[in-house]
């Protein structure tokens, strides 16, 4: 049940009970210090009157004035109504007793120094009593027995009044301290409900919307970042998803389109065998740029997401390179463009998923070389890293478009999106997903007529 309470009534009931339990522990403290002052005041009284016993006892020297020793004892005593008293003589015989007094039946050692006499304590026909019990001298050398005790009703009485007012306190004090807690909590909370209604105002349309973290308690300010950097990713995310919505929209668009105008132009009217060929030849080849485009985003949407699996093996780099060469090398040879490899390393990883970051970065490299110009592949480790660069002669790339080169379907010349020879758009995007499940970087410069792009491996 208490963990459906919401916030502001939790830490009210907790206030509330903290102050109760405050209040009571005070109260009993204040009780109990009261009742040790009534009892010291009942044995300081109690004292005083069995050491003026002691003073008429010690003038006892002999018989008949031990006979006569009742008279001074009840002038002294019995006419106080609220003190009790017996005085045994050597024999146990009673001198002095209250009328109708009813003693306890085990009393308690007898003291022979009111300072040592223990207070005791008996309950009598509803009425509690404190006593003192101690024996004196007399001048003849025996021994004379005196209990004396008071009625503490007076005490009780008040002690019972004041715990009645004292519960009653309590109860006024944890009604008022609810409310004070209610109103503590409600507005120390105020700016938690204003990131609420702030953060309920966040939509798809609003993602650039920040929660003010500097105007929250220091407590809340790193909620209030946390939550703004939740909202720049979303907005990063989301930004990135719309783009490629509509790049990949485009993307197919012309593929598809271009398959219905030629299907249309078809069927416009009746062909022969080779015209029917020529366009079904046609049509194979915008579903093959397809199926690429499809297995392309199925491998980013995996890898992006940590489902590419790496199958770990020794992979030789420079082995790679030159079969890729070879696959390559026809391509090289019609375009008079020289392929240079230098330096050669091994790393961890899967073959396959290099292989085809390689490919990437070799087919990207012929295609924007031009005729009589050079790629060159070079291998080194440097300070730990293996580093592998891939580098081509050709037009500068300019800086505004070298961090963006590895998104989806970005091209630096829009124009040549549907060129013949072009790819999908995907080729770095994928090398650098492949890179990524290798916890490897890839990067790109260029300068001077020259586009280096650089594959950094870990240790």
């Amino acid at each position: 049940m208490i963990a459906r309470l919401s916030l502001t009534a939790r830490l009210t009931l907790l206030f509330t009970l903290g102050s109760v339990a405050v209040l009571l522990a005070l109260g009993g403290l204040v009780g109990g210090a009261i009742e040790r002052h009534f009892e010291d005041l009942d044995r300081a009284e109690l004292t005083g009157k069995l050491q003026h016993a002691q003073h008429l006892i010690a003038q006892v020297d002999s018989l008949a004035q031990l006979e006569r020793l009742s008279a001074p004892l009840g002038d002294a005593f019995l006419a106080h109504h609220d003190l009790v008293v017996r005085v045994l003589g050597p024999d146990q015989q009673v001198l002095l007793a209250t009328p109708d007094a009813q003693w306890p039946p085990q009393l308690p050692v007898l003291a022979t120094e009111l300072a040592l006499a223990p207070l005791w304590t008996w309950a009598q026909d509803g009425k509690n009593y404190r006593g003192l019990a101690a024996t004196f001298p007399t001048a003849m050398g025996t021994q004379v027995q005196v209990t004396m005790a008071i009625d503490s009703e007076h005490h009780d009485a008040f002690l019972r009044a004041l715990q009645r007012s004292l519960w009653l306190f309590v109860a006024c004090a944890a009604l008022l301290m609810g409310l004070l807690g209610w109103f503590a909590a409600r507005r120390g909370l105020a700016p938690l409900r204003s990131m609420r209604e702030q953060a309920a105002g966040v939509t798809a349309h609003s993602l650039d919307r920040r929660l003010p973290a500097q105007a929250v308690p220091a407590e809340l300010a790193d909620l209030a970042a946390t939550l703004n950097e939740m909202l720049e990713r979303l907005e990063e995310a989301f930004r990135r998803l719309s783009d490629f919505s509509s790049d990949l929209a485009h993307e197919l668009r012309t593929p598809i389109s271009n398959l219905m105008m030629q299907t249309q132009v078809a069927l416009s009217r009746p062909r022969d065998a080779d015209s029917y060929r020529a366009i079904l030849e046609s049509n194979a080849e915008e579903f093959e740029r397809l199926a690429r485009m499809i297995a392309d985003m199925l491998f980013l949407a995996k890898a992006e997401n940590g489902l590419t699996i790496v199958h770990g093996e020794p992979v030789d780099l420079a082995r790679e390179v030159r079969d890729l060469f070879d696959f390559y090398e026809a391509l090289a040879d019609e375009r008079r463009i020289a392929l240079v490899l230098t330096g050669d390393g091994m790393v961890q990883g899967d073959r396959l998923m290099l292989r085809r970051a390689l490919n990437n970065l070799l087919s990207n490299a012929l295609r924007h070389t031009p005729p009589e110009g050079r790629v060159t592949v070079t291998i080194v480790r440097q300070e730990g890293p293996l580093l592998l660069q891939v580098e081509n002669t050709g037009e500068t790339i300019p800086a505004q478009h070298l961090d963006r080169l590895f998104e989806r379907f970005y091209r630096v010349d829009p124009a040549r999106q549907h060129a013949a020879g072009e790819g999908t758009g995907l080729g770095l995007a994928i090398t650098q997903a492949i890179l990524r499940a290798h916890q490897g970087e890839v990067s790109a410069a260029s300068a001077g007529g020259r586009t280096v792009f650089t594959l950094r491996f870990p240790y």
